[in-house]
């Protein structure tokens, strides 16, 4: 299986597992109604006044003390 349908398949599973079959296609279609723009979103809405740099730091920071 290419890399791209293991990412596509393991995405999926973790929406199903978290929203459910139903909020899950209901999730995708409006991320594709709408031409959402990840990076985008992100700059605005997640930690927005954070570099990518304090992010991965705080990201490996978190991992270490919950392994």
């Amino acid at each position: 299986m290419s890399d791209d349908l293991v990412l596509l398949n393991k995405g999926i599973k973790c929406l199903t597992e978290e929203l459910g079959l139903l909020e899950s296609e209901r999730f995708i279609y409006i991320l594709l109604s709408r031409q959402f723009d990840y990076t985008e979103w992100r700059k605005t809405n997640l930690c927005p006044n954070e570099s990518i740099e304090e992010i991965s730091e705080a990201a490996a920071k978190y991992c270490e003390k919950n392994p």
